[in-house]
């Protein structure tokens, strides 16, 4: 399986401190048909953190459901603990899941050592293909060219992933590091393209959740060779990346959805709602983007 594409990372829609089914549902298929080329359910943009176990499950089986095959489903699975990790991951391949997103352990601060010790367990007791997630800014640990490229070679189902430092440099050192075929998916929308241009096979992005036409739009232009159309696109759309980290992912997000009316704006605590100032200066670039 190779992933590739604009790819969203999911929020997921609550109501009254439960799922939202169908909010979730619906939001799935208005994705599908803004032909968006894969989908992300339970990672950090999905409030994993937050959901229990069977909630988890339920967001993912949902999800590959209603799916029904037309896009891959890469479905969140990590976790800092490994036991836990692997039984999230094989889960995700009993679902029907076409792989699995893995965080690295956060927390736990682990060696490069441990962190290829980690993902070599996972990739031993699963059979699916499975993408590491790097993001050290949430994570507090960074997943280094040489160890993902040690696990890419060692583990050939580990097949891709989702680098969010949004460090070119980092980025260049994955493609070389790594085999040919490799999916190196930007985890971090304002350096989308120039990721892609190194190499890069698209983006597991969170201004998809508002935009899927346009993120769709950016690749499919980068992939026809239109380079001068991508470069626009991705211009026109760098307020909005902004403005969607105007407070911690995925409070912004879920804010421009409920505005949008494609959800309630509810969140779990820690998370709570957005405060006025910045939901003003949201407001305004949605309206500007002509979202709303």
């Amino acid at each position: 399986m190779r992933f590739s594409g604009a790819m969203t990372a999911l929020v997921t829609p609550l109501k009254n401190n439960a799922l939202d089914e169908a909010a979730y549902r619906d939001f799935i298929e208005f994705q599908i048909s803004e032909g968006i080329h894969g989908l992300v359910p339970c990672g950090t943009t999905g409030e994993s953190a937050t959901l229990t176990h069977e909630e988890h499950e339920r967001v993912i089986e949902i999800c590959i459901e209603q799916t029904r095959g037309r896009v891959p489903v890469l479905a969140g699975a990590g976790s800092n603990n490994t036991a836990e990790a692997i039984r999230l991951a094989l889960f995700a391949k009993k679902s029907g899941a076409d792989g699995a997103l893995l965080i690295t352990p956060y927390y736990n601060k682990p060696t490069q050592e441990g962190l290829y010790r980690h993902f070599k367990a996972i990739a031993q007791a699963v059979d699916l293909p499975l993408v590491p997630y790097n993001v050290p800014g949430r994570t507090g640990c960074n997943l280094l060219p040489a160890t993902l490229a040690r696990l890419a070679h060692d583990f050939p189902h580990i097949v891709g992933v989702k680098e969010a430092t949004g460090d070119m440099v980092q980025g260049s050192k994955v493609l070389a590091a790594c085999p040919q075929g490799f999916c190196v998916l930007s985890g971090d929308d304002l350096t989308a393209l120039p990721l892609m241009s190194l190499g890069g096979c698209g983006m597991i992005s969170v201004t998809s959740n508002v935009a899927p036409r346009s993120m769709a739009a950016m690749y499919n232009a980068f992939a026809s060779g239109d380079l001068a159309g991508a470069a626009r696109i991705h211009h026109g759309l760098f307020p909005l990346h902004e403005a969607l980290f105007f407070e911690s992912n995925p409070i912004p997000v879920k804010t421009a959805l409920g505005l949008m009316g494609r959800m309630r704006d509810e969140m779990r605590l820690p998370l709570c709602p957005m405060s006025e100032e910045p939901k003003k200066r949201l407001t305004d670039v949605l309206r500007q983007q002509k979202l709303l």
